[in-house]
């Protein structure tokens, strides 16, 4: 028969067996909890307050619209500026034989007074050098016409203060008043602008 201090001991070993097996099993429940609460705070949303997420929404929209605004204002910038770029371009080159035109007038001048003073002589010798500078006049006026130049020679036209520039007024029983009776020097326009204003005689 076992003594009592031995049914002592193996009461004591046994209650401290039971002890043992609760103890991972609370400590389990505990950590379990814990796990528990950190989803539910994990999932929760900061607020869940209608009028809140009603202000959240708008102030969404609010930034999307701004920056639809801008993109639509930036691409009607781009287009003014593609626009404008262009346009530039084509006057530049429209325009770029201005001085070069210029220049070429006097010469242009100096070959019909030749011809006008050629024409005032007889002789084959005046004829022959009138019919080549008429040659020569020919074909510089069809060189510079190819780069948009005509020639303003308004004889018996209404006077036009956008392309003539009158020296004098002269009474004229054959012309209607404010028509062109005499022109004194022709003018020129490069792609229908005004180069030279021709200088004219008007009747009055």
């Amino acid at each position: 028969m076992a003594s009592h201090s031995e049914q002592t001991t193996a009461g004591s070993g046994q209650a401290g067996s039971d002890h043992d097996a609760q103890a991972p099993e609370e400590e389990t429940a505990v950590a379990g909890e814990v796990l528990e609460e950190d989803a539910s705070a994990a999932v929760t949303p900061e607020s869940d307050d209608p009028a809140v997420l009603q202000a959240e929404l708008n102030a969404a929209r609010a930034k999307a619209e701004e920056h639809w605004s801008n993109l639509v204002r930036l691409q009607a910038e781009m287009d003014n500026l593609r626009k404008r770029t262009s346009r530039d371009v084509e006057q530049a080159h429209k325009y770029a034989l201005d001085k070069f035109v210029a220049e070429l007038l006097p010469v242009i001048d100096s070959l019909e007074l030749g011809i006008n003073a050629a024409g005032e002589n007889s002789g084959e010798e005046a004829a022959s050098l009138r019919e080549g500078m008429e040659l020569t006049l020919k074909k510089l006026l069809d060189a510079v016409a190819k780069f948009g130049v005509e020639t303003v020679n308004p004889q018996g036209e209404k006077f036009n203060p956008e392309l003539h520039e009158a020296v004098s007024m002269q009474e004229s029983a054959e012309a209607e008043s404010n028509t062109v009776i005499t022109v004194v020097q022709k003018g020129y326009t490069l792609n229908d602008r005004l180069v030279r204003p021709a200088m004219v005689v008007v009747a009055k």
